[in-house]
């Protein structure tokens, strides 16, 4: 069953949405089992998914306002090998 990932950003337009599109590539050509969503950061409590992406600078602060997410802070949101590594290591401790 694929995990669920919502990629979010304070807008939930720029950043947040090129993050979403490099996942979403990362995802693809790694064949990872995961459906990516995207929105704002005022979204996050209602979103009932397994794993939250978003920029390391929000980290912290959407730590605070979700339930169970696994909550991953991507510091280069062009930087394929961060995004794939950080996956990587969801995957295999979820």
């Amino acid at each position: 069953m694929d995990k669920r990932a919502l990629v979010a950003c304070r807008t939930g337009m720029g950043s947040s949405m090129m993050l979403k599109i490099k996942v979403q590539q990362v995802v693809k050509e790694n064949g990872f089992p995961i459906k990516v969503y995207h929105d704002n950061t005022d979204a996050i409590s209602q979103f009932n998914g397994d794993l939250l992406i978003t920029l390391s600078d929000l980290k912290e602060d959407v730590k605070t306002r979700v339930n169970n997410e696994y909550v991953i802070g991507i510091d280069n949101l062009t930087d394929k090998e961060e995004i794939k590594t950080k996956l990587l290591e969801y995957l295999e401790n979820n």
